[in-house]
């Protein structure tokens, strides 16, 4: 997105704070997989939708602002960790996808579904000092597919919404 720094800032902004929404409602209403710790991740529609719109760098302060002002909120310091390395590892493997042009808005967005979810598996792995938690990884991969999946379905349909007017 061009335009003047102010309209930049206040876009991104907005951004931050709709992201923070859709995490409350994602605490307040939990959507249940079945499967420990797989959620949705609705604020990551947010992230996805400012990759395309935003400068990269205006997107990452979307990105790491929610991460650390929703486990402030709603998480605590253990969740901050498994936030960000989720958060960050997903936010680059998308940024990198965006880039080189080869995935669309579902292809990004499940790379970083994926990402995020090998991301929050690794802290696991080194907070709980064990690497037995790998057995997990199968579930984690399916899942970041299916949500990643209907999260850039979404983002693909939103980002209209987003999109700077032209003319």
């Amino acid at each position: 997105m061009k335009g003047s720094r102010a309209r930049r800032v206040a876009t991104v902004g907005v951004l931050v704070a709709l992201a923070l929404i859709f995490s409350y409602v994602e605490v307040l209403i939990p959507f249940n997989f079945g499967i420990p710790g797989v959620k949705l991740g609705l604020a990551n529609l947010v992230i996805v939708a400012a990759l395309y719109e935003l400068r990269a760098r205006e997107a990452f302060l979307v990105d790491v602002t929610r991460i650390g002002v929703s486990s402030l909120l709603f998480g605590s310091v253990v969740s901050l960790w498994y936030s960000l390395a989720g958060g960050l590892l997903s936010f680059a493997v998308m940024a990198l996808a965006r880039r080189g042009g080869r995935f669309g808005t579902m292809g990004v967005s499940v790379l970083g579904g994926v990402s995020h979810n090998i991301g929050q598996l690794a802290v696991a792995v080194v907070l709980l000092g064990t690497g037995r938690l790998v057995w997990y990884l199968p579930t984690l991969l399916v899942s970041g597919v299916l949500t990643g999946a209907l999260i850039g379905l979404v983002a693909e349909r939103a980002r209209p919404l987003l999109a700077r007017r032209r003319g």
